[in-house]
């Protein structure tokens, strides 16, 4: 196996002549740099793994000789430690958090990210279930956006949460101000988003494995060029809201990868400001609503 200097978990390995039958993903997880069954499937769910130039499905059979490369990323450790990480905890009960995450925290350990995630700061609080190093996450948000997320207490919660999340139960709002007027008060962005054909670190219409992506918005404020956005997710692709604003020519202030870099604000203006959802166990509706953060605010403020 070799690895490419210039990205330090790029990986290409050949397929041996003994390995010819075996099936993609058990291959992956007999590698040293991906370690486990769990491991190769996330990473060919998250599109990390090509064969001969071309991604692949887990199913796919080996012939031999197949060049595969991939995205090796570190296991999170087996021991994880909580961590104060500056989180809000909006709602709680037996079953469930609703935590506020500010800008600048990472939602569960990864490569380059061994503490101070938002795992670390919802251990102190009983979450758990779902994936081994993830206990109790159900959604993420990005790094940079703030805002609300719901995380399990058990293994029960967390099944549930994710049903609510599949059935497209779970109410996801944002608040966004973007560069832009839309030419509507309202509007539907209806485009299957994926890893970029070029840029596999980017989310892009244009790709070669394209997932259903619905996002809804509501013109709240206009301020000189740019526009106040209240934004639904239909459906929680990766940096969906972003690139979807960014493909109708909207792009969200403060994003420096889909377009609207601004070096005041220093992170994008993207915060989950309400979640809304009927409780897995009772029944009942629960909605939990968070304000925009002192930077994002302030920021607004100033353009006022």
């Amino acid at each position: 196996m070799s690895r490419d200097a210039s990205e330090p978990s790029r990986f290409t390995v050949t397929a041996p002549s003994d390995a010819a039958g075996l099936r993609l993903d058990r291959f992956l997880a007999s590698l040293p740099e991906v370690g486990s069954r769990s491991q190769a499937e996330r990473l060919l769910r998250d599109g990390d793994v090509l064969v001969d130039g071309d991604v692949a499905a887990k199913s796919t059979r080996l012939a031999g000789g197949e060049e595969i490369e991939l995205t090796a990323r570190e296991a999170a450790s087996a021991v994880l430690e909580a961590d104060d990480v500056g989180l809000r905890i909006a709602y709680e009960d037996e079953h469930l958090l609703v935590v506020d995450k500010p800008a600048g925290v990472v939602v569960h350990p990864s490569a380059g990210h061994r503490s101070g995630t938002l795992v670390h700061g919802v251990l102190a609080h009983g979450a758990a279930g779902g994936e081994e190093g993830r206990p109790g996450i159900v959604h993420r948000l990005d790094r940079d956006t703030s805002g609300l997320l719901v995380v399990a207490r058990s293994q029960e919660a967390h099944e549930r949460l994710k049903r609510l999340v599949q059935r497209r139960q779970l109410e996801r709002v944002y608040l966004a101000l973007v560069r832009g007027r839309p030419r509507s008060r309202t509007g539907r962005i209806d485009a299957s988003i994926g890893r970029d054909r070029r840029e596999p670190t980017r989310q892009s219409l244009d790709t070669d494995r394209p997932r259903e992506a619905v996002t809804h918005f509501e013109l709240l404020e206009l301020v000189d060029q740019y526009a106040l956005l209240r934004v639904k997710l239909e459906t929680g692709r990766t940096h969906q809201i972003r690139v979807h604003l960014a493909a109708i020519g909207l792009p969200v202030v403060g994003d420096a990868v889909y377009g609207a870099p601004d070096p005041v604000l220093g992170r994008q203006f993207l915060h989950a400001t309400r979640l809304a959802f009927a409780h897995p166990f009772t029944g009942s509706r629960l909605e939990v609503e968070s304000a925009l953060p002192p930077d994002l605010a302030g920021y607004l403020e100033e353009l006022r």
